[in-house]
């Protein structure tokens, strides 16, 4: 019999062996419950905390069925201290309670042991927030309802929110069962299942929280759902103008709403309507101090708020969200990952994570493309070598990313995909701008003229372009179906979510069912590989794996990129 593959270690931490037949089995468990850390070529390493335990349990898993999946899969006896730290997440969850208060005045925080209650007015970070005793609780006034949970979650005591939302403006809203271009239209089984469990009963406990599904599993849509059981003027917050004309037209195509109750809120027009649409640069813009366009949305009858790729939230959007805590409140995400360590404010202020689906049981079924990830790693020639190895860390940094030998590649993958629609993604615009030249290739930036960006994405929908280049702008929000090969060239130092965004570009179904190709060139021997490691870690615990290929071995200078890259040279598309 093999032996299992996991190791509960004392520290929280849970070593996941590779080369082993349960390995995917395990994964797929310790995803639901544990984040991944480290995925080196034969350990991965999990760690479990208070915030990943919580939307566990707010998923809808239990206390017995994350220990049963440790014990099931460990190779030694779960220690004690793990079998505890989960048992004290799962006590702590569910136990403070926010409520309209009994006499209808504000809201009410309460627990069920006055232990807790004794032990929350002493802690300083929560004092300023408490209201009056209200026994058994406090008093919470309507302003502090976001704060006091912001600072109780920091605090490590998730609060459920039971006080409910404002009714909002109503409004119509159905589906069509043929879309504006003609297509049938219906629900797919885990958008339903979605709905259902972000909405509920639409009882109070509801209707706030974040759905997490792969870009191109259609989370608009599963919005728009939120929307259609809602029935209620809605406010959505996307990451650009490009994002903002997707969600209307998906809007117009998909349901019973026309143009005339749909505004954009953007600064060219200001067309505060039933369904408004905006971008969060709008929302967190500040002119004397004060957030000018906030204000004047939020005395309209919101009763509902969509944030479209909610883990991209500026941090002003933080303080501003605190306010909103009377309206539903939709965070929609293809990972809850945040860098700036910012995860819990997602959990306290959007709501916890109420549904999420594996990336490659959507690939399994069809939903979107099947993808495989590459990773190039390329040499520096003897003279940048030498010139990296004296520099700042800074400059490092830009070196390894700009590094000239990665053009050589770039140029053998295109010929490579030549029946492909190919995009090439990258973060510094100066390497950019150099290649789009070389390679006579258009490039979309944060200053192409939004006119400009609708015309060459269109053009590259449609065939025209077989090549596009994007700056970061095209990490997230950009509906290219036919893409299905991207061209990485730098990033955003160890962003596990801007890999996933990226990877995301060429996720959606194919046409021709055809498979996406995913390749990121990384200077060997740099920062920028160790990077690469962190990057991908997300998506090792998708269950996605990188082919590594070298191809400047000892820092020669690429010619070509075939005889030592063993990809497979993909058929001719028609």
């Amino acid at each position: 019999m093999s032996r299992l593959p996991l190791i509960v270690q004392s520290d929280l931490t849970i070593l996941l062996e590779v080369d082993n037949p349960l390995f995917e089995e395990a994964r797929d468990a310790l995803s639901g419950f544990a984040e991944l850390i480290k995925s080196p070529e034969h350990i991965h390493t999990y760690q479990l905390s208070a915030l990943s335990l919580w939307n566990a349990l707010a998923a809808g898993l239990t206390e017995s069925q994350i220990q049963e999946s440790l014990t099931r899969f460990s190779s030694y006896p779960v220690p004690d201290t793990v079998i505890q730290f989960i048992h004290d997440q799962v006590h702590r969850f569910g136990r403070i309670r926010l409520q309209v208060a009994p006499d209808g005045d504000g809201f009410w925080l309460t627990a069920n042991d006055q232990t807790i209650l004794t032990q929350l007015g002493r802690m300083k970070s929560v004092i300023p927030y408490l209201g009056p005793h209200l026994p058994p609780g406090y008093r919470i006034s309507p302003e502090n309802r976001g704060l006091v949970k912001q600072a109780l979650a920091r605090a490590g005591w998730p609060v459920t929110d039971e006080a409910g939302y404002v009714t909002g403006a109503p409004l119509p809203l159905g589906w069509r069962s043929i879309t504006l271009n003609g297509r049938p239209f219906h629900l797919r089984t885990y958008q339903e299942a979605a709905i259902r469990v972000f909405w509920g009963d639409g009882e109070a406990q509801r209707g706030s929280g974040v759905i997490v599904l792969p870009c191109g599993a259609g989370k608009t849509v599963v919005g728009m759902g939120v929307m259609e059981r809602a029935q209620t003027h809605t406010l959505i917050l996307t990451t650009s103008m490009a994002a903002l004309h997707q969600w209307k037209r998906e809007l117009l195509d998909k349901t019973t709403l026309t143009d005339d109750v749909i505004g954009e809120y953007s600064a060219a027009v200001k067309h505060i309507k039933p369904v408004t649409l905006t971008t969060y640069q709008m929302l967190t813009h500040r002119k004397h101090g004060d957030y000018v366009h906030f204000q004047e949305l939020d005395r309209a009858p919101w009763g509902l708020i969509i944030y479209d790729e909610v883990h991209l939230l500026p941090a002003p959007m933080f303080r501003l969200t605190a306010s909103l805590q009377a309206r539903r409140r939709l965070g929609l995400t293809a990972t809850l990952i945040r860098e700036d360590g910012h995860a819990d404010d997602v959990f306290s202020l959007i709501g916890p994570k109420r549904f999420d689906m594996p990336w490659k049981t959507l690939e399994s079924e069809g939903w979107i493309a099947t993808a495989h990830c590459r990773e190039i790693r390329v040499g520096l020639e003897p003279g940048l070598r030498d010139r990296y190895a004296s520099a700042e860390e800074p400059e490092q940094i830009r070196l390894a990313a700009e590094n000239p030998a990665k053009i050589g590649v770039i140029r053998e993958l295109l010929t490579h995909h030549a029946q492909d629609h190919v995009l090439i993604i990258g973060q510094y615009l100066s390497q950019l701008e150099r290649l789009a030249e070389e390679l006579h290739a258009p490039l979309i930036t944060g200053k192409t003229p939004a006119r400009e960006r609708e015309r060459l994405y269109q053009a590259f929908r449609d065939g025209q372009l077989p090549v596009l280049m994007v700056s970061k702008v095209g990490n997230f929000a950009i509906d290219l179906p036919d893409a299905n090969v991207a061209i990485q060239i730098s990033g955003a130092f160890g962003s596990r979510q801007e890999e996933a965004q990226r990877l995301g570009r060429i996720l959606r179904p194919k046409s021709d069912g055809g498979e996406a190709t995913f390749y990121t060139i990384v200077s060997e021997d740099t920062k920028e590989q160790l990077f690469a490691q962190k990057r991908q870690l997300f998506l090792a615990e998708q269950g996605y794996r990188y082919e590594i290929a070298h191809a400047a071995p000892d820092g020669r200078p690429v010619d070509r990129l075939a005889p030592v890259i063993p990809f497979p040279r993909r058929e001719a598309r028609s």
